[in-house]
């Protein structure tokens, strides 16, 4: 999950207003890497199967300052709208599987949630039975909220519960039973730059976890930490559809811009995030729809720190793999493109 300091764009559901929408996918395509793209093409993060994952339609009102993290969710939504969640979810629980003899976990947690997507897809599915999420910005926690009220049957929805909270440190005493697996994804825990507060990140998951318990973490491939020394642009493009499923114009994401700052001492990226929404030719953009441009610092992890980090706080990695997709091997040159720990309380 990404922190967006200084801008916050509110949008609004389709049964209220009418605005943009994302429009179909094809079932598995990839996490855009360098360069810009209509659409990611490899496999890994994945597709939205059909309409958009976010709301039908999006309509934006003014730019107010906020410097709370996650304070644009429903342009964060968009963003990611490409990524495959249904296939995620079925890797995330698989994973689990695998080490209970092919039982599910029955209560997750996922961390820095943002939109609370897996958590969503994952009860939605009928591959859990409770799911947690968490993160610190009210506003991601109001859109996943109200997501979750829009695309959940009343019985999977008494089983959701988005709380605020920070992932260094937290408690789930109120929750009762122990979670069974948790999840931090799409690099949220590159926001942790100091060694001590991943330990303590991993600390509360522990004392909120079952014995025997997952935890999944999804961050950049460790190649990309010695390929910083002149950084690239990464960006991609994301089509944009009206209410009639007419082509409407497209948001440009930014996610790291030609020679941003990199510390590697630290292993610390100042990283350049933009999004900015475009009108199709001959057609106007509403003029509440601002750009918005942020530096962000975030770590690049290596697999070794990792695996230390992890012995540290009691748990211990039971494998590594190239995406969140079955069959990539972290160290395939041609597949690999993100690091994903699964980690076990021991």
């Amino acid at each position: 999950m990404l922190a967006f300091a200084g801008w916050i764009l509110q949008v609004t559901f389709a049964e209220r207003n009418h605005g943009w929408m994302l429009p179909a996918r094809s079932a598995c395509l990839a996490t855009p890497r360098r360069g810009r793209r209509k659409a990611p093409s490899k496999k890994g993060f994945g597709a939205a199967e059909a309409a958009s994952p976010v709301a039908d339609a999006v309509e934006a009102s003014s730019v107010v300052s906020n410097d709370r993290i996650y304070s644009m969710p429903g342009l964060y939504d968009m963003a990611f709208g490409y990524r495959n969640y249904k296939e995620e979810v079925e890797f995330l629980i698989g994973q689990h599987q695998r080490l209970h003899d092919g039982k599910a976990p029955t209560r997750t947690l996922e961390l820095a949630a943002g939109p609370a997507r897996h958590t969503i897809t994952a009860l939605e599915s009928g591959n859990i039975k409770y799911g947690i999420a968490l993160d610190n910005s009210p506003e991601m926690v109001n859109y996943g909220i109200e997501t979750a009220e829009m695309e959940l049957d009343v019985d999977s929805l008494e089983s959701f519960n988005y709380i605020k909270g920070d992932m260094v440190e937290f408690e789930l005493n109120d929750f009762g039973t122990p979670v069974d697996s948790a999840w931090i994804l799409l690099g949220s825990l590159q926001h942790l730059t100091e060694n001590e507060q991943v330990i303590s990140c991993f600390q509360s998951i522990y004392k909120a976890m079952s014995t025997g318990g997952t935890l999944i973490i999804e961050l950049p491939h460790p190649r990309e930490t010695f390929s910083l020394i002149e950084c690239t642009r990464n960006g991609w493009e994301v089509p944009l559809e009206d209410e009639n499923g007419e082509e409407s114009g497209e948001l440009e994401v930014v996610w790291g811009d030609d020679n941003d700052e990199f510390d590697p001492i630290r292993q610390v990226r100042q990283f350049t995030v933009s999004m900015k929404v475009k009108g199709a030719a001959g057609k106007e953009t509403s003029p509440d729809l601002q750009s918005v441009r942020e530096i962000v610092p975030l770590r690049h992890f290596t697999a070794q720190e990792i695996d230390a980090l992890a012995r540290i706080s009691g748990f211990r990695v039971e494998s590594m793999h190239g995406a969140l997709c079955e069959g990539v091997d972290v160290k395939d040159d041609l597949e690999a493109f993100r690091l994903v720990c699964v980690l076990q309380k021991v």
